[in-house]
């Protein structure tokens, strides 16, 4: 049977994921088959349910393609004598503690099935830092020594893949270093809001207000979806506020600033502006071919006899500009590609067996990007792209932008002039026709133009 589920795990592991399966999969140990259910031991009940949720037809999908078909999932909820994660069946690398589990347990004490495992993987020292980061960086590390910061609550806001999981995640692990017998929970706002839900259907309210009041540091991933739920708004406002009157830190993230979330209450908002807010800005080619070397540092010390082609690195970081996930992934499908084929990675490799992801890539041009883009060419604000001033050194390069969006995005005329501050369509369009002109008459435009299109496609 060991055999059996260590052979499912290794492919559980490839189909849903490290990440995914580190958290959810790898605490439970299957202990018994038996007339078409496979019954597990899991150290808590929230594991147990999520994997039910969200991983049941992929286990049960294994189980049978080895030999075991499997029609149910059954789980027992076996804690351990220690707080932590179940040890897995499975031979597995060690991991750290989960957050919540920073401390022994006492009667004030948050449990450790209340919180999400940490990533070993994110770390500070492994965390590039560069200009669109270095503030939401230093603040991160400032939090994680513990000592007085002078903000509270750390908010970090950015789209996705910008860092700010990770940054959480190596605040968790220094403060916990640092501080030992601290209590840090951290989770998402789909799991607050799931024990919350859950603490009220089995009436346990004053144990889920007793456990997450009494932390020393509390850590909320993606709070945005909690905008709407009127009940776990009420349930957050009040655990935030009895942690701030405590003297307790708090961290937050979400995909944008406190006031930009439609349907958080504006009590939520007005308290999480209180504190440190921080913008995780889009990638730099910079930033991204810093974070390119540094992942290869890693898998060359893995597969040490690959061959990485000049340029290989500098093109992937002009190319892939969405996000550090998806520029981390490619990266892995790449060594992955070169070992199994044994081939050099050339730039031609690069190419071919990044197809994909260099097309969607390039489909992913905004309006907001080329604003952003002129905007920093010309040395205004980004302001004035959308305002009403019309003076010439203002004008010119709005007119640019204009031309640009039409040109590198599939949005209409008056989807374009309503980003533009709400312009006529006329406008855009006289616009247009206008940069038109100066490109066939004005060589100084013309490069500018060229220049901007080579800057927004790389």
């Amino acid at each position: 049977m060991d055999d059996v589920w260590g052979q499912a795990c290794a492919a559980l592991e490839t189909s849903v994921g490290p990440n995914n399966f580190n958290h959810w999969i790898k605490p439970l140990r299957l202990t018994n088959l038996e007339s078409g259910i496979a019954h597990f031991a899991s150290p808590t009940r929230f594991i147990s349910d999520w994997v039910n949720r969200h991983f049941a037809k992929d286990i049960m999908g294994e189980l049978s393609r080895h030999g075991q078909p499997v029609e149910r999932l059954r789980f027992d909820v076996v804690p351990q004598a220690a707080p932590g994660r179940a040890r897995p069946a499975v031979p597995a690398k060690p991991q750290r503690p989960v957050a919540s589990a920073a401390a022994p347990a006492t009667a004030r004490a948050a449990r450790p099935d209340m919180g999400a495992p940490l990533d070993p993987r994110y770390t500070f020292s492994n965390f590039v830092v560069g200009k669109p980061n270095e503030l939401a960086h230093a603040a991160a590390r400032r939090v994680a020594e513990g000592g007085p910061v002078g903000f509270n609550p750390l908010f970090l806001y950015g789209g996705v893949g910008l860092g700010k999981t990770h940054l959480m995640h190596a605040i968790a692990h220094d403060y916990q270093v640092n501080h030992p017998a601290a209590q840090v929970l951290y989770l998402s706002a789909e799991q607050f809001m799931y024990r919350f839900v859950q603490a009220l259907r089995e009436s346990s309210i004053m144990d889920f207000k007793s456990m997450f009041r009494n932390v020393n540091m509390l850590m909320v991933d993606d709070v945005q979806f909690i905008a709407g739920k009127d009940s776990t708004q009420e349930e957050f406002f009040h655990t935030f506020n009895a942690l701030v009157d405590q003297g307790k830190q708090i961290v937050i993230s979400a995909d944008r600033a406190p006031a930009e979330i439609k349907g958080l209450e504006e009590r939520i908002k007005s308290r999480l502006s209180c504190g440190l807010i921080v913008d995780l800005h889009p990638t730099t080619y910079e930033l991204r071919l810093g974070i390119l070397q540094s992942k290869t540092v890693g898998f060359r010390a893995q597969q040490p006899d690959l061959e990485i082609g000049t340029g290989v690195l500098e093109f992937l970081a002009h190319r892939i500009t969405t996000n550090v996930r998806v520029l981390e992934g490619a990266l892995q499908r790449l060594f992955a590609h070169a070992s199994l084929l044994r081939r050099e990675i050339t730039l031609e490799v690069a190419q071919e067996c990044l197809a994909d992801i260099l097309r969607t890539n390039d489909r992913k041009i905004s309006i907001d990007d080329i604003q952003r883009k002129v905007a920093e060419h010309y040395n205004i604000r980004l302001a004035d792209m959308v305002g009403p001033k019309r003076a010439r050194n203002v004008a010119r390069p709005r007119q640019i932008a204009m031309y640009l969006s039409k040109q590198l995005t599939s949005r209409s005329l008056p989807e374009i002039g309503r980003r533009f501050g709400g312009r006529d369509h006329t406008t855009i369009m006289h616009g247009i026709r206008k940069i038109e002109e100066l490109l066939a008459d004005d060589k100084t435009i013309a490069e500018d133009v060229a220049m901007l299109k080579r800057l927004l496609e790389a």
